[in-house]
């Protein structure tokens, strides 16, 4: 099992930065790839950014490139999420993930709002 807490969200004007973490617990040796999802007001839930464990590759939504970065501490067993020159289309509420050869699991998420 894995538990995944999130950390970070607020509510600020566009243009701004803001930075998400996200700590994971148990069983830290099965987890593959972290990232982060969000799920805007109506809509369903969509990849953000992810980076694998084992050598930091990442990945990102095309919307967020240039914007976003993702990295990792792994002695916290931490991931962050920098957001930068952030829009109002970036308001949903942000999830944490981390993928296990047998699961994905989950953070409760945590909201990020965008004011134009």
């Amino acid at each position: 099992q894995v538990q995944l807490v999130e950390s970070g969200g607020g509510l600020l004007q566009a243009g701004g930065s803001l930075k998400l973490s996200c700590t994971a617990s148990g069983n830290i040796k099965s987890i593959s790839r972290m990232g982060w999802y969000r799920r805007a007001p109506g809509k369903q839930r969509d990849l953000v950014a992810t980076i694998i464990t084992d050598g930091g590759s990442t990945n990102f939504a095309d919307s967020v490139k240039g914007r976003f970065t993702i990295s990792r501490d792994s002695a916290k067993n931490t991931v962050y999420l920098q957001m930068n020159s952030l829009k109002p289309e970036d308001t949903a509420v942000y999830f944490c993930s981390a993928d296990t050869v047998w699961f994905k699991y989950w953070g409760q998420g945590t909201q990020v709002t965008v004011s134009s």
